[in-house]
This record gives C-alpha cells, sequence and structure tokens, in this order.
C-alpha cells in the first residue's frame, strides 16, 4: 500500500529526482524485466510461423489474433487488478501466458494448420501480463499531485519504446541464429521469471479497491467520458505502429534490401525515444489537453507524407519526423489519466489505452498488408494517415471532455457526492430552572469537506 509523495515543487522535475523517489528502483527494475518479452512475442510469432508455413500471410493472421485478444482482455485484467491487487492477478496471468505461449510454439513445430494457431493465438494474447499499465499505476500512486507525474509518463514512454527497439532485435537473433522457436520459449522464459519477480514487489503497489460493506458502488474506467476520447486517439497511435511495421518492410523488399527494414524502423523508434526523453525534462507551461491536440496535429501531418517517400534517405527523416511526434501525445494522453479517472480505476484506464494501441496496431498490420499486397508499399502508408487523421477529427470534437474535473467530482470513492453532516444535538440543563434544553450546534467544517485527490492535495483545473 502506497500513499502520495510530498514534492517540492518548485525543483525542476527531471529524471534523476524522479528515480530518487523512495521506493521507485524497487519496481522499475522488475518492471523492466517483466515486460521486455512483450517486445518480442510479436516478431517471434511472425517469425516461426513464416518458418513453419511458407506464408508472411498465415504469420500475420496468428499474429494479428494474438494483438486483437490481447486487446480484448486487457481492460478486464485492470479491472481485477484494482480489485484485488497487482500479485493477485500477475501470478496466474504469468504462468498462463507462458503455457500458451509453450502451446502455440509446439504446434506450430508440429505443422498444425494456420485456424489452429490462431485459436492457440487466443490465449496467447489474452493471458499478456499489463505490467506497463501496472507500473504506470503505481507511478501515479506514489506520486499523486506531483510535478513529477508527467516525468514518469515520459520515463514509462521511453521505457517501452527501449523495450521494443530490443526485443524485436533479441527475437530475431534468437529465431535466425539459434532456433526458429528459440524467440517465443525466451519470450516465456522471461515473461514466467520477470512477471514473479515484479509480483514480489508489493510495497509499492497500490491499494486494491474491492467494493465496500456500505454498499459503494465501484468506478468503471470506461464511464468517464474522457477516457473514452484518448481510447480513439491511441487507436490511431497504434495504427501508426503497426502500418509503419507493414509498410517499412515492404519498401526495404521493394528496393532490394531486406535488412534495411531495421535501420528503418530503428530511425522511428529513435525518434520516438528522443521526443520521450524530452518531454520529460521539459516543465510545461501549457495544459496537457492542448499538449495532446497539438502533437496530433503533428504526428497526423507528418503521416500524411510518408506515403510520397520514394527513397530511403527521404523515408527515414520522414519516420523520424512520426517518431518525434508520438511521444508527446502518447506520453501526454497517459499523464491525463492521473487527472480523468479516479484511483480505483486507474490501472483498468491504462490498460483500455494499452490495448487501444494493441488493437489499433492490429488492424492497421492487416489493413496495412492487403494495401501492399495489393498495390505496394506507398499504399501500405496511406492506413497511418487515414487513422490519425480520423483520431484527430475525435479529439477537436470532443477536446471539451478532456479538461479536468471539479476536485471533489474525481475521488477515490466513486462518483457519489458527499452528503453534509446532520446538524450535532446536544442537551445541557438550564442552570437555574434545571430543566433539559437541546442545542443544535453547526458541525465542523472538516466533517463536510471532501478529501480531494492526494493527500489533502487540491489540483488546480487546468484552462486551455
Amino acid at each position: 500500500m502506497t500513499s502520495a509523495v510530498t514534492t517540492d515543487t518548485s525543483a525542476r522535475p527531471g529524471y534523476g529526482q524522479l528515480l530518487r523517489t523512495p521506493g521507485a528502483l524497487g519496481f522499475v527494475l522488475p518492471g523492466f524485466a517483466a515486460r521486455l518479452p512483450f517486445g518480442m512475442l510479436t516478431i517471434s510469432i511472425l517469425l516461426l510461423v513464416q518458418h513453419t508455413t511458407g506464408s508472411y500471410a498465415s504469420a500475420g493472421v496468428v499474429a494479428a489474433v494474438t494483438g486483437i485478444s490481447m486487446a480484448l482482455s486487457a481492460p478486464l485484467m485492470g479491472i481485477f487488478t484494482d480489485r484485488f491487487g497487482q500479485t493477485a492477478v500477475l501470478l496466474p496471468v504469468v504462468l498462463a501466458h507462458s503455457a500458451a505461449v509453450t502451446g502455440l510454439a509446439a504446434l506450430a513445430l508440429a505443422g498444425s494448420p494456420v485456424w489452429l494457431l490462431a485459436l492457440a493465438a487466443v490465449p496467447t494474447g489474452a493471458s499478456v501480463p499489463q505490467v506497463g499499465p501496472m507500473v504506470r499505476a503505481r507511478w501515479a500512486a506514489k506520486l499523486e499531485g506531483s510535478p513529477l507525474l508527467p516525468t514518469a509518463a515520459a520515463f514509462e514512454s521511453v521505457t517501452d519504446e527501449f523495450t521494443f527497439v530490443v526485443g524485436p532485435v533479441l527475437a530475431t537473433a534468437l529465431c535466425t541464429g539459434v532456433h526458429p522457436a528459440a524467440g517465443l520459449v525466451t519470450e516465456a522464459t522471461l515473461t514466467l521469471l520477470g512477471g514473479l519477480l515484479f509480483a514480489a514487489q508489493r510495497a509499492s503497489q497500490p491499494k486494491t479497491h474491492a467494493p465496500s460493506l456500505t454498499g459503494e458502488k465501484r468506478a468503471f474506467a470506461l464511464s468517464f467520458p474522457g477516457l473514452r476520447v484518448l481510447i480513439f486517439a491511441f487507436l490511431g497511435i497504434g495504427a501508426v505502429f503497426g502500418g509503419m511495421q507493414v509498410s517499412l518492410a515492404a519498401f526495404s523488399n521493394e528496393i532490394g534490401n531486406p535488412g534495411a527494414n531495421g535501420l528503418l524502423y530503428g530511425v522511428f523508434a529513435a525518434g520516438n525515444m528522443i521526443a520521450g526523453i524530452a518531454m520529460g525534462a521539459i516543465a510545461w507551461k501549457i495544459g496537457p489537453r492542448r499538449r495532446l491536440i497539438l502533437g496530433y496535429i503533428g504526428l497526423t501531418a507528418a503521416a500524411s507524407v510518408l506515403w510520397a517517400a520514394h527513397s530511403m534517405i527521404l523515408l527515414g527523416a520522414l519516420g523520424l519526423v512520426v517518431g518525434l511526434f508520438i511521444a508527446p501525445a502518447l506520453i501526454t494522453g497517459y499523464t491525463m489519466v492521473e487527472q480523468l479517472v479516479p484511483a480505483n480505476a486507474r490501472t483498468e484506464a491504462f490498460t483500455w489505452l494499452t490495448g487501444s494501441i494493441a488493437f489499433g496496431q492490429a488492424v492497421a498490420v492487416i489493413l496495412a498488408g492487403r494495401l501492399t499486397d495489393a498495390h505496394g508499399s506507398s499504399f501500405g502508408f496511406l492506413v497511418p494517415m487515414g487513422a490519425t487523421a480520423l483520431a484527430l477529427t475525435a479529439l477537436l470534437a470532443l477536446r471539451a471532455k478532456l479538461a479536468p474535473k471539479a476536485p471533489s467530482r474525481i475521488v477515490n470513492a466513486s462518483a457519489q457526492e458527499a452528503a453534509p453532516a446532520a446538524p450535532a444535538k446536544t442537551q445541557a440543563k438550564a442552570p437555574a430552572t434545571g430543566r433539559t434544553t437541546t442545542r443544535t450546534t453547526a458541525a465542523p467544517a472538516s466533517r463536510n469537506r471532501v478529501n480531494e485527490r492526494g493527500m489533502g492535495h487540491r489540483v488546480p483545473v487546468t484552462v486551455d
């Protein structure tokens, strides 16, 4: 169980100050070990299934089923985590995932048909442990009301991007240099060991929010309109990831240099990491809603010209710019969860966003794959363009729903207002007559005050 920390708001927020937060390294390092395998999963499935079936299309179907299954199960996992705690959810999930991945690998090596592999991909994706949202929930609980919270969101974005750079490289080396199934076997092993290590860090876990005996209702994250807007925005971000993966691979094959795919995607990921590092080092003067919209405008503009790039240098430069604009939108969206969703539904909210990225990525892989097969890589880049344009339209139309609620409306219990305390009645004897009289006194003001977010911290409403 954790409590909010008090941070000097005059200090410049930075990564050094963030990592000096008491107890932070105790969950940051195991959290990284537990989420690294996530970056290995998709590429390991693609390489193994392509090896056993000889078809990239079949491999893409199995990988897409895995991503969609994860996207649909992630919010449910978040609900259980908020209610029963991270350890109670992680222990069975990492065991189930390791078993499911091992089963999928065995079926692929046995030459099973694609429909059976796709069926086995359902539990594989559904059991992916949501370590990233759990780490973000620990930061949110520890830094509630602190100016370091955006820095923590930036730090997590950089960590995620680092896993997506290191994970695929490690998986590719294992699948091509050791055995086609080595990537999945390593992913299952690291998930099990890393997940158990992270689950053992109980001291930094957010408190659970089980229903109380008084009939208090639990707040579900999806009931907050601001989160629904963020989910739509993150679908567009996921479509950028999926569309870029397929289209960059197709472009590399078209120019006769398949190895360029790793370089081009690495430049794209590097742009995301650079922007993420910068986001955490800047003390922002504008509100998060405006930062999100401005970042998304830049992302949409950059994604809209990818289709016109016909040289490796130009495509690499545009990919770098796209990556630079992803981080501001992604980090700001995660940061806004603390303002839009109460603590008792926060892990669920993070899993909705993570699942939204995975769902957008899976759909984009399918659409971009069909377009590139039929018309070439230029048409595959139309998927990120269209997805970000739709998401930006929704952001602009529904931006009012992203405004933080008044502090008294976002409380850790539910959306119910606190009822005014009834006047207290006291009895006393009159000194002259000895009669008993009743006197009504006002209840202390502290009884009527709603305990606002954080440890007595009053959060101002940001005006954009």
